[in-house]
């Protein structure tokens, strides 16, 4: 893997990163495709950006939380002995570049549901069984233990609750069904909390915290993105949106590959169209504010003003938007194929496309003040389903063009 921050346009990032008072790496959640976010992240900190507001979802929660633990000269090592904790040969490295991928992964997804993933999850023994309902264990069909060592051993939670940087975790409150964000400006993190956003059932229990119960962020949305942009005061943000599930793809030919849609649309959250709808709204809060300060003084007392007030801002938003892109013989169980080659491919695909889109600082640019969110989504060119893509293009049907336009 590289490793010359000499490869990115150190200076001109620079010059584009003090228009911003807020920058955010928002990570979704994708089990095993998480190792992604973690080369994103290694590109960035080469590029000397350091985010000051983490947010994630289940897997992205633990990877914001390790870096959110940890100073930047240890963030990527702990990444990587995170990753290499939990990941597993399950058959040779050179079996995996001569073998039938597809087959081999999908030797090492069954590992990972029968034998589970070292410091990550182990199964239950013997296996939750309707009847006994209630039963210690009885809400799950692995005990994710181990993964509360593995945070404990390599986050430091007194940084964290320190708020060098600011973290944001999503769960849902399995009582209530309502979504929930623990956030270290307002509450004391621990590893439970991070647990709690990646306990997604019925593989992981629910988490119990402050008497409540909760599970992964991702039953209801998979995406942190809405909770940092919407957030009050709004800030002049550059927010790099990190995705490990594609909204777009091909029509399936099997009932396998119905099943990795299913996956894909779902844990997509629809990261397009709300990039478009927070565009949006943004544009028009900055058209009421433009309109507030051209009224006359006489107005400034009326009731419907002072309504307006409470939505009017002149904050900017600049969303890198990176998405993970399947691979051929990647299946619907590739977010528990927890294999160490795969890894390896998805850390490195995660550097490669942020090092390719930091190769075009000006893209890191604010927007205007008139135009107020910019979105650029980045892609590579790829062979294999789906065909060969532009390698920028806009998240709205109506700009998808070869470069760059205002959202």
């Amino acid at each position: 893997m590289p490793n010359d921050s000499s490869n990115f346009p150190q200076a001109e990032i620079a010059r584009h990163l003090r228009a911003y008072r807020c920058i955010a790496l928002i990570l979704q959640g994708g089990g095993a495709l998480g190792a992604y976010q973690a080369g994103v992240h290694s590109a960035l900190l080469e590029a000397g950006i350091r985010p000051n507001w983490l947010a994630g979802i289940s897997i992205g929660s633990i990877n914001a939380a390790i870096i959110a633990g940890n100073p930047p000269e240890r963030q990527a090592e702990r990444l990587r002995e995170f990753w290499e904790t939990i990941t597993s040969e399950v058959v040779p490295p050179w079996v995996s570049s001569i073998g039938d991928r597809g087959a081999i992964n999908a030797l090492s997804s069954l590992h990972a549901l029968y034998l589970g993933q070292k410091g990550f999850y182990e199964p239950r023994l013997p296996p939750p069984l309707v009847p006994f309902q209630g039963v210690l264990g009885g809400r799950s069909y692995y005990d994710i233990r181990p993964l509360k060592s593995t945070l404990e051993r390599l986050i430091d939670f007194d940084r964290i609750h320190a708020k060098a940087v600011r973290l944001s975790v999503g769960a849902v409150n399995v009582r209530t069904g309502n979504f929930s964000y623990f956030d270290n400006t307002a509450v004391r993190i621990r590893p439970e909390h991070i647990m709690a956003s990646a306990a997604l059932p019925p593989g992981f229990p629910p988490i119990e915290i402050g008497g409540e119960f909760y599970w992964d962020g991702g039953l209801v949305s998979n995406t942190p993105l809405q909770y940092v942009l919407d957030f009050e005061p709004r800030m002049d943000t550059l927010a790099f949106q990190v995705d490990l599930w594609s909204a777009q793809g091909p029509l399936p030919d099997n009932l396998g590959q119905v099943f990795e849609r299913q996956k894909d649309i779902g844990y997509s959250s629809r990261t397009r169209y709300n990039t478009d709808q927070i565009a949006k709204m943004q544009k028009i809060r900055c058209g009421i504010d433009r309109l507030l300060s051209k009224l006359p003084d006489s107005l400034s007392s009326e009731p419907e003003v002072a309504l307006l007030k409470e939505f009017r801002s002149t904050a900017v938003m600049n969303i890198i938007q990176l998405i993970y892109r399947v691979k051929d013989y990647e299946t619907f169980s590739k977010d528990y194929e927890f294999s160490r080659t795969s890894m390896h491919e998805h850390w490195q695909a995660g550097y490669d496309d942020t090092a390719q889109t930091l190769s075009h600082p000006n893209w890191l640019a604010p927007p205007a003040p008139t135009v107020g969110v910019m979105t650029h989504d980045i892609h590579r060119h790829k062979e294999g389903r789906g065909g060969e893509e532009p390698v920028c293009q806009a998240p709205s049907m109506a700009r998808m063009r070869a470069t760059h336009q205002p959202a």
